[in-house]
């Protein structure tokens, strides 16, 4: 038994031709064979429609930020508007029925030019009111901002109390 080189119970060897060629393993026999990968057309539809969904929530951020400028820009343009107001108001110097007009620090409105133009008139005193009589002035405040297309404008009006001038006493009498 010494020229016996296999163990115990083993098989005689096969010559190399009489061997089975080894069959590729079956998927079934495969570990995680039940779940399955995504093909290329898969990827390339989901990636689609990913990037249809990007572009339409870009596209309303983008909305969303002109729009938050635009309101920022309205509402700067108010609160000024609303300053130059009461400056009228209170300005009881101020002669009725001229021209006034300024223009804000581009500091103030955001780089953008802006403005204002107003004018107080007369707007009702007694029947047969003398000089120096108490006497409603109206205040008309218009604000501009912007330029060229981009020029927005909007107008204020107030009211103040005031005297009756001489000139205004003079109207009153003359029919």
């Amino acid at each position: 038994m010494r020229g016996n080189r296999r163990g115990a119970g083993s098989q005689p060897r096969r010559s190399q031709k009489a061997r089975r060629p080894e069959r590729p393993p079956q998927a079934e026999s495969l570990p995680h064979s039940g779940t399955r990968g995504f093909t290329l057309l898969e990827v390339l539809v989901a990636t689609v429609i990913m990037a249809v969904a990007i572009s339409g929530l870009l596209s309303a951020l983008t909305t969303s930020m002109q729009n938050a400028g635009r309101l920022t820009d309205r509402d700067r343009a108010i609160m000024l508007a609303r300053q130059q107001m009461n400056e009228l108001l209170v300005a009881h110097p101020e002669p009725r029925d001229t021209a006034l007009q300024g223009a804000w620090n581009p500091t103030l409105t955001g780089g953008r030019p802006c403005g204002w133009n107003g004018v107080i008139t007369l707007f009702e005193a007694p029947v047969g009111a003398l000089e120096g009589d108490p006497a409603l002035d109206r205040v008309h405040l218009e604000v501009w901002c912007g330029d060229g297309a981009a020029k927005r404008t909007f107008t204020m009006e107030g009211f103040r109390r005031g005297v009756v001038s001489a000139a205004d006493a003079a109207k009153e009498r003359t029919p």
